[in-house]
C-alpha cells in the first residue's frame, strides 16, 4: 500500500501545481502573440513576459515531479490553474485586461510570500521582481488603449467587463499558501481601481464570486478553450514519447 504523503507535504504540491499551472498556462498564451503583435517591440515584450513566466513555472513544477511529464502529460482535470490564464487572447486589449488582472495579483502574492521563510519565499523573492515589471507593462499598456481613440478605448472597456467574471477566484484560498487573501484582495481592488480610473474606464460592477461568477480552475474544472489549447501545447511530446533533440 503506498504511503500517504505527509499533510505539510501534500499542501506543498497543492500550492506548487496551482502556482506553477498558472506560470505555465499563461506563458503559452502568451507565446501565441509570437509573428502576431501589433509592433515588433511588442513581440519581444510579450515574450520576455512568458519566458519569466515558463522559468517560474519549471521551478514550481520541479517541486512536485518531473517538469516535462508534468506540463505535457497531464490530462486536462489535473491542471490546477485560475480559469483566467488560461482564457484566449482575443484581441490585444483582451490579453492586456487579462495580464492587467492577473500580474497585479502575482505581484501582491509573491511580495506577500517572499516576505516569510516558507518553501516559495526564495522563488517569489526573484520572481516579484519580474512580476513588477509585468504589472507595469500591462498598467501602461491600459492606460494607452484606456485614453487613446474611440476604438482603442471601446474594446478596453469590453476586455476588461469580459474578464471581470474571472478575477474573484485568485482569492480564494489555497492549501499551502500562507497569505492574508482578504488583504490581498483589497490591495488588489485598489490598485485595479486606481488604474482603470486613470485609464478613463469604468471599473466592472459585475460578480466576481457566486453563481455567476468564474472560478473552478483550482478544482481542475476548465473553460472549453483550454482543452484545445491543452492539446496544441502537449501534441508534439505526445506523437514522440521520449524524442531528444
Amino acid at each position: 500500500m503506498t504511503t500517504p504523503p505527509a499533510k505539510g507535504t501534500a499542501a506543498r504540491t497543492t500550492a506548487a501545481l496551482a502556482l506553477g499551472d498558472d506560470a505555465l498556462v499563461l506563458s503559452h498564451r502568451l507565446g501565441e502573440w509570437a509573428g502576431h503583435a501589433p509592433v515588433l517591440e511588442e513581440e519581444l515584450a510579450l515574450a520576455n513576459i512568458a519566458l519569466d513566466l515558463l522559468g517560474q513555472a519549471r521551478v514550481l513544477l520541479s517541486m512536485v515531479g518531473d517538469e516535462d511529464e508534468l506540463a505535457y502529460l497531464r490530462e486536462e482535470r489535473a491542471f490546477r490553474n485560475l480559469q483566467l490564464v488560461e482564457q484566449p487572447n482575443g484581441d490585444f486589449a483582451h490579453t492586456i485586461a487579462r495580464q492587467l488582472y492577473f500580474s497585479a495579483h502575482q505581484y501582491l502574492l509573491y511580495g506577500e510570500l517572499a516576505s516569510g521563510d516558507g518553501p516559495f519565499a526564495p522563488l517569489a523573492g526573484k520572481a516579484v521582481k519580474e512580476t513588477a515589471y509585468h504589472r507595469d507593462h500591462a498598467e501602461q499598456w491600459t492606460l494607452r488603449l484606456g485614453d487613446g481613440t474611440d476604438e482603442s478605448r471601446t474594446r478596453m472597456q469590453c476586455a476588461v467587463d469580459a474578464l471581470w467574471r474571472h478575477t474573484g477566484e485568485m482569492f480564494q484560498p489555497v492549501e499551502g499558501l500562507d497569505v492574508d487573501w482578504p488583504g490581498l484582495e483589497a490591495a488588489w481592488r485598489e490598485r485595479i481601481g486606481e488604474v482603470l480610473r486613470r485609464a478613463t474606464l469604468t471599473v466592472p460592477e459585475g460578480p466576481r464570486t457566486g453563481a455567476w461568477a468564474a472560478g473552478a480552475g483550482r478544482q481542475g474544472l476548465h473553460t472549453e478553450p483550454f482543452g484545445r489549447m491543452l492539446a496544441e501545447m502537449q501534441h508534439l511530446h505526445r506523437s514522440h514519447p521520449g524524442a531528444t533533440w
